[in-house]
């Protein structure tokens, strides 16, 4: 390994001065896959060495997206039916969150970049000390406008859609809408992604290939780039293929 690294540095290096500047995604979205499968892989570790080492990955990630101009990040963490894991990986996950979510105030890359982050789906599913360290995370970071990362928890796009319907019958039955005044807009707007621009890019790793409920209404024309790399062993390369591959892409939106 230590023999390919001066090779796969001198491929990233040509894979970056090729890419087309013009044609950057605005907005990626990851699926974050393949965290336990690397602790099995690496002699059949506790799972949550995996999540740890997967939030490693994503710091790396976030760098890259910035070296490249990429300004929205949205990551899929933790779904709604994660929660039927068994009970010591939960906790285990909770208490990486909470770890995770309260180092980001003192986060020099976050705050030399200006990072903003917004955790999106249904927060009030998870513990309180979970819920404080997103909150506190959210505010340190409120007023950073040059990137931004969205940490999909307690999220399911099929949950998401029933959620914003939910709303807007609320928002009818109260007469303050008509079933007329219903489009793409008004669901858009009552989405937990409210006020974010829909990915155009869509990254799995781990070799699935599949949304798993992740962004479904936004997804509707987002490009979708499968890779066999394990989240916590993804490599710069890896990511600059996935990139590189939308910028190759022709994208007619129907027409």
């Amino acid at each position: 390994m230590i023999l390919l690294q001066p090779l796969y540095s001198l491929y990233e290096w040509y894979i970056s001065r090729n890419l087309d500047k013009t044609k950057m995604p605005k907005h990626v979205a990851i699926i974050m896959d393949g965290n336990r499968r690397y602790s099995k892989m690496q002699g059949n570790l506790k799972a949550i060495e995996g999540h740890k080492r997967g939030v490693d990955t994503l710091e790396n990630v976030l760098e890259w997206c910035v070296d490249l101009g990429i300004e929205i990040v949205t990551v899929y963490a933790f779904s709604t039916e994660n929660f039927n894991r068994s009970p010591e990986e939960v906790k285990d996950l909770m208490d990486l969150f909470v770890k995770s979510f309260l180092s980001i105030s003192s986060n020099k890359k976050i705050r030399k970049h200006e990072v903003k982050l917004k955790a999106v789906g249904k927060l009030e599913l998870f513990p309180e000390d979970v819920r404080k360290a997103i909150s506190d995370a959210e505010e340190s970071t409120k007023n950073y406008s040059k990137h931004q990362i969205n940490i999909a928890m307690g999220y399911d796009g099929r949950v998401e859609i029933v959620d914003a319907f939910k709303k807007i019958a609320k928002k009818v039955e109260k007469g303050e809408l008509k079933a007329e005044d219903i489009n793409e807009e008004l669901i858009n707007d009552n989405l937990y992604t409210a006020g974010l621009d829909d990915p155009n890019l869509i990254i799995r790793t781990s070799g699935e290939e599949r949304l798993s409920g992740f962004l479904l209404w936004q997804s509707s024309y987002s490009e979708l780039y499968f890779t066999d790399s394990l989240w916590p062993e993804l490599r710069k390369v890896d990511f600059l293929r996935a990139i590189r591959s939308y910028t190759e892409r022709k994208r007619r939106f129907g027409r």
